[in-house]
């Protein structure tokens, strides 16, 4: 869906127990994400239109039209917010939408492949890039900076990244016999 459609936020649960929904924007001005109604879930096939009621601890407080009781605000709790991509504004040449990021190859400076981006993490600081290790189950955060992610080529569908020391695994030494 991300190609035509971008995560712009999620549905927390109740707030109080008169049906209004505790929202998350995903947002760069979070209470852009009310501009971008009818929202959509993953699948594109539920519409919302959500009304932004007030800001509230880690969100807002908002409103859909079907939703009236806390039982029914809390079964959509987890619910992912799409909008239509071509609604977002365009970004500057040095950022990116989470979801053109996932599914990239990671190649270090030398053309070595280290991994796919499998999501896209911020706990409060920089973007993290959580890489899959190519032929491997393991996975590893990447700093999301210029220093450690020079390059990005959404064309190309190809990262180029200069891991600081430390964020890859070492390979083990082969057994001496």
């Amino acid at each position: 869906m991300s190609d035509t459609h971008i995560c712009v936020g999620v549905i927390s649960g109740a707030y109080g127990v008169s049906g209004e929904l505790r929202i998350k924007s995903f947002c760069a001005i979070p209470e852009d994400i009310e501009t971008y109604t009818p929202l959509t879930d993953e699948t594109g096939n539920r519409q919302f239109a959500l009304a932004i009621l007030r800001p509230i601890k880690g969100g807002f407080a908002g409103r859909l039209p079907d939703v009236s009781s806390k039982e029914d605000a809390d079964a959509l709790r987890g619910t992912q917010l799409f909008a239509l991509r071509e609604q977002l504004p365009s970004l500057p040449d040095d950022e990116f939408y989470h979801a053109d990021l996932i599914g990239i190859d990671v190649y270090d400076t030398g053309g070595e492949l280290l991994g796919r981006v499998k999501t896209v993490q911020n706990h409060g600081a920089d973007d993290l890039l959580e890489l899959q290790l190519s032929g491997s189950s393991t996975t590893t955060f990447l700093p999301f900076t210029k220093a450690a992610v020079p390059t990005v080529d959404l064309a190309s569908r190809r990262i180029v990244a200069d891991p600081p020391e430390g964020i890859l695994p070492t390979p083990k030494p082969a057994p001496q016999d």
